[in-house]
Order: C-alpha cells, then structure tokens, then sequence
C-alpha cells in the first residue's frame, strides 16, 4: 500500500495503529457482523481527507463503506486518535531535536464553508456573505505546524492570539522570536509575548519587500503560508464541508500530523 498516493502509506500507518482503541463488542451473544478492518476505515477517512469527496462517495470506491468510515472516524476523533497523531509526530520531531525553534511563524487562512452549522462559522462579509472559517497556525523555522485555533472568518487576527497556547508539544525555555504580520499589531500582545520572554517581530508586507532588497535579509513569514499551502492539498480542509466544529478539527490535525511525519521522520 505504500506507493497508493490515496491510501495511508505503511509508515504512517505504523505511528497511527497504536493509538486506536481496542474495540469492545457489547452483544451478549457476541455475534455482530464482522467489524470492518481498521487500516481500511482509516484508508477510507484519508481518502475523504485527500480528495475532499462527500462520505457517501466512499460506497464507490470499494475501500470501505461510508457508513462504517463515518461511524469509525467519529470514534476516533472522540478517543482523540488525530490529535495524538499530530502530538506524537511533534514529540518525535522533539526527542530528535528536529524542531527549528530558532523563528517562530503565525498567520490566518480563510476557507470557504458552504454547510455552516454552529456559532464558530461567522460569515465572511467581504466575499458577498457566504460562509467560511479562519484556521490561525504557527509553525516553527522549518514550516512543521506546532500550533492550531479555528475560528469565523471574519475573526481579527489579533483575536487568534491564543493560538501562542495551543502548542501540541513542549516550549523550550530560551527566548522564542515570533515573526506575524500587522494584523497581529497591538499593544496588549507584545506586552504579552515580552512577559514571556518572546520576542515579537511584525512587519507589513511593504516593509518585508523592502527588506528582502538587503541580501543579508532572510524571510521568515513565508514559511507557515506555505504550511497553509501543503494543508490546502488536503481538500477536505481547503473547503470545509463538516458541519460539526469537532469533526472539522479532526480533519485538521490529521493533516499537521501527515505533514509533520512525512516531512521529518518518513521523509
């Protein structure tokens, strides 16, 4: 299975199955239909995450059920597999000093959300009022993304801030420089990163371009807006087509732990 590009390779596979919890059958007679195999549900989710396809377009594709996908992922986003995924990725990365904790990055991304279902979908007034949500990311120097807040889209970025503690893993103690753009320019936050010893660094994009003239200067911000690129292939996540804020997550950070174990530790 390692070379299908639509199904979840052996090695990531590998970090994922022990994190499934055992299943427990609760009839008495111990006689329900055979339980479909939990490498193939988890192939049909990471099918519905690559391409972006409805649930029920899964009864084609002969992986696995829609039904049996469905049931199984909402399973395991409530037994927290995605979200050990990505963290146990990060510590990895962590315990082989794999994270570039030299520059930090932080910025916003809007994705459309046509099936808005819940208070977190604000409208986004500049694109005609349709629906959409605003994922706030930060990664480190090498684009690995450490950190994650969903939110409306039509959310200030300044309101995000609080994506600085949402870390998926451990800080380091030394000073940590944080480069966003103006719209996380406020008072209150650079008050904020300084009582924690961070340092904040925010220029606009005509001060970058202007900088970027010096050949002494090396960008940093660049790094998690293609950290948002390399999420945007997984289709699911680029239009957002859950309508539980608990389902969307999980969609979410199984992709930051694609990324983080396929770009460091699987190569």
């Amino acid at each position: 299975m390692t070379g299908n590009k639509w199904q979840i390779s052996d090695g990531l596979w590998e970090k994922m199955a022990p994190l499934i919890p055992e299943h427990k059958t609760h009839h008495p007679l111990g006689t329900h239909r055979k339980r479909v195999d939990n490498r193939a549900a988890m192939n049909a989710i990471f099918f519905v995450l690559r391409t972006g396809c409805q649930w029920n377009a899964l009864n084609a594709t002969g992986i696995c059920s829609s039904s049996s996908a469905h049931r199984r992922f909402q399973e395991w986003r409530d037994a927290g597999v995605f979200e050990r995924f990505w963290q146990n990725g990060l510590l990895a990365c962590e315990q082989l000093d794999a994270i570039d904790w030299s520059w930090l990055s932080m910025d916003g991304c809007m994705t459309k959300s046509p099936l808005a279902g819940s208070k977190k979908q604000a409208r986004i007034q500049q694109t005609g009022g349709k629906q959409g949500v605003k994922r706030s990311l930060m990664t480190d120097g090498n684009g690995l993304p450490l950190a994650l807040v969903v939110a409306g889209a039509n959310t200030h970025d300044i309101k995000l801030a609080d994506t600085l503690d949402a870390l998926q893993t451990g800080r380091p103690c030394k000073r940590l420089r944080l480069c966003m753009d103006k719209g996380y320019e406020a008072e209150w936050l650079g008050s904020y990163l300084r009582s924690r010893r961070d340092e904040p660094h925010i220029q606009s994009r005509k001060d970058e371009s202007e900088a970027i003239k010096n050949t002494d200067f090396k960008a940093h911000r660049w790094v998690v807006e293609r950290t948002h690129s390399w999420m945007n292939r997984y289709r699911r996540v680029l239009t957002r087509w859950e309508k539980k804020v608990e389902n969307d997550e999980a969609m979410l950070h199984f992709a930051c732990g694609i990324i983080v174990w396929n770009k460091t530790l699987l190569g």
